[in-house]
């Protein structure tokens, strides 16, 4: 789906839930945007392919305007990074929502998840992939003040899909388990918005404060009892902080 006008705003979703998550803005943002609803490879249909991390990120600004600013979500923000480092001068904006440089826990990275939730994620997706990924959109509302609320729009997104193949789920999370960017990202020099929930349970709100205190150019805003969703927690609140940002952007 493309909407509304430029800037060119690509909305990038996270693991598990498909394109349709940012379907309740979709409207708001097309009036200060236009906005590119992006597929994952393997989800809404489109071919799964057999493309590393890497490579994936690289694809996924190839076919994209020039130039795009990125708005990824959780996995997505992580794709989103390594694509403005890939090809800098193609990606004028980054707005990393609910984003971590490392979503596994490592020796000296304990603001994360330990290994065993992905590996317990990816038993039940080989053996029960609908009732895991519904597990999945329960936990990341966990601590939210909207939590109930927000865990139905996510089972409604979820609904409005058809879920992708096993093995796309599981190569999403092997990337979650093995991608440190914690290397890369003091090199990013893309501008950048941090948005990200106070009560995040996934990527807690100290993994946000490593990014915005490693990236030269990011600004992170906090959304008070919101886990990791925030978009949908306060959706009008993310409205504006993008339109404001891809203006700016725009108008440099």
């Amino acid at each position: 789906m493309t909407a509304g006008q430029a800037p060119e705003l690509a909305l990038i979703h996270g693991w598990g839930i498909g394109s349709a998550v940012w379907q309740p803005l979709c409207e708001a943002l097309s009036r200060c945007c236009r906005v590119h609803l992006v597929d994952l490879p393997g989800y809404g249909g489109r071919v799964a392919g057999d493309a590393d991390f890497t490579q994936t990120a690289r694809s996924l600004v190839e076919h994209l305007p020039d130039p795009v600013i990125l708005c990824g979500w959780s996995l997505g923000a992580m794709l989103a990074a390594r694509a403005a480092l890939l090809a800098p001068q193609r990606v004028c904006g980054l707005i990393l929502v609910g984003a971590t440089a490392s979503f596994t826990q490592r020796t000296d990275w304990p603001e994360a998840q330990p290994a065993a939730l992905l590996d317990s994620f990816s038993a039940g997706v080989q053996e029960r992939p609908e009732q895991t990924l519904q597990r999945f959109a329960a936990l990341l509302n966990q601590g939210d003040g909207r939590a109930r609320t927000l865990t139905r729009m996510l089972l409604a997104s979820l609904r409005s899909q058809a879920i992708a193949p096993m093995t796309v789920l599981c190569r999403g999370l092997d990337w979650l388990r093995e991608v440190d960017l914690r290397p890369l990202l003091p090199s990013l020099r893309t501008r950048s918005l941090l948005i990200h929930g106070e009560k995040d349970p996934l990527n807690p709100l100290a993994a946000a404060s490593w990014l915005a205190a490693n990236i030269a150019q990011a600004r992170l805003e906090v959304f008070a009892d919101a886990g990791h969703a925030p978009f949908l927690a306060d959706p009008d609140r993310f409205v504006r902080l993008v339109e404001e940002f891809c203006h700016a952007d725009a108008a440099r």
